[in-house]
């Protein structure tokens, strides 16, 4: 039997309890093999809601990794007293969040499941729910000292990097979740290389060849020769350099308001590059945002597990009213078969 894949509930109040249900039921072939790490009150809501009149599909609650068929099967986590009301922030929601992903972590650090896919939760609600899990704005940070902690390791010394990608763009960050003075700060030598070679290791995986790496410049223009700024000669470039001299495929520093443009696959015709390695958050991510949320895919690289999630957030606006597309969570969980080999 092959192992199977752990989905997060995410923020009981947002939208990931009615997007995991509709992936349930209207994609079983791709759910097929997956549990949910959460509260069965709160997905046998989202299942009530994504229904629309038809008997709803039955949630199971397990207490082991053994999964009945045409079921939605969830280990319960936690200790809700009821599903929180849509769109409303909690300490009590922020914190089932977080022990759902920190359940499935140590579950696949474990070597008991093959993957986590973690429905979206809210940076604020986890803020709420107070020590420990205040001090992680995301995922992403959550998971990193997760892994740390297992292996016996500083969180220095278990570098990580988020990758967001669809079908025409891959798009890896030099930060994530810091201010964006703090990110043009955290633009030095080695942060830069470091980020170059995780994105070299985890692409020759996922592509079997080593990866193409294009290098966006943190000023306008890529500095334009250091007119707008130095960053470029004196950090990027000689970063660029030693991951040449270490045999890696990497161009670049290129004018950030273009590069995303020529690494974009149209149809079946490959970009100038595999992925684009970015500044800082919003400069890598709202290109690939742009293309669209419904087939985009955030992948943790650098952890000894497989992670990825769906390209959107919380949308407390839209919770409770059915609106929601499965879709990014859906690809997400192809993507976490396809790299888990499951």
């Amino acid at each position: 039997m092959k192992k199977p894949i752990a989905i997060t509930l995410g923020d009981p109040a947002g939208i990931g309890p009615e997007i995991i249900a509709k992936a349930y039921q209207n994609a079983p072939d791709s759910t097929r093999g997956c549990f949910v790490v959460g509260d069965l009150a709160t997905l046998r809501r989202a299942t009530r809601l994504v229904s629309a009149g038809r008997i709803p599909l039955a949630v199971a609650l397990i207490e082991a990794l053994s999964l009945p068929p045409r079921c939605l099967p969830v280990l319960q986590v936690g200790s809700l007293t009821e599903p929180p009301p849509f769109g409303c922030l909690s300490a009590a929601a922020g914190t089932l969040a977080a022990q759902a992903v920190v359940w499935a972590a140590q579950a696949a650090l474990r070597g008991d499941i093959a993957a986590l896919v973690t429905a979206p939760l809210h940076k604020e609600a986890l803020a709420l729910a107070g020590a420990p899990h205040s001090s992680f704005p995301g995922h992403t940070e959550m998971l990193q000292a997760q892994a740390a902690a297992h292996a016996g390791k500083s969180l220095a010394e278990m570098p990580v990097r988020m990758m967001l990608a669809n079908d025409e763009l891959r798009v890896v960050l030099v930060s994530i979740h810091i201010s964006l003075r703090a990110a043009i700060e955290a633009v030095t030598f080695a942060n830069v290389l470091q980020t170059l070679r995780i994105t070299q290791q985890s692409l020759s995986s996922i592509l079997g060849r080593a990866p193409r790496i294009a290098v966006a410049g943190l000023n306008p223009h890529a500095g334009e020769g250091g007119l707008f700024g130095r960053e470029e000669l004196d950090i990027i470039a000689p970063a660029i350099a030693s991951a040449r001299d270490l045999g890696m495929q990497v161009s670049g520093p290129f004018a950030p308001d273009t590069v995303f443009m020529r690494a974009r696959a149209k149809g079946r015709q490959p970009g100038d590059f595999d992925v684009v390695v970015a500044m800082y958050h919003d400069q890598g991510l709202i290109p690939v945002k742009y293309l669209g949320l419904e087939q985009g895919v955030n992948v943790t690289l650098g952890l000894p597990l497989v992670r990825t999630s769906p390209d959107h957030g919380t949308a407390f606006d839209i919770a409770g009213t059915g609106q929601a597309d499965a879709s990014s969570l859906v690809a997400a969980i192809r993507v976490a078969r396809q790299l888990s080999n499951g």
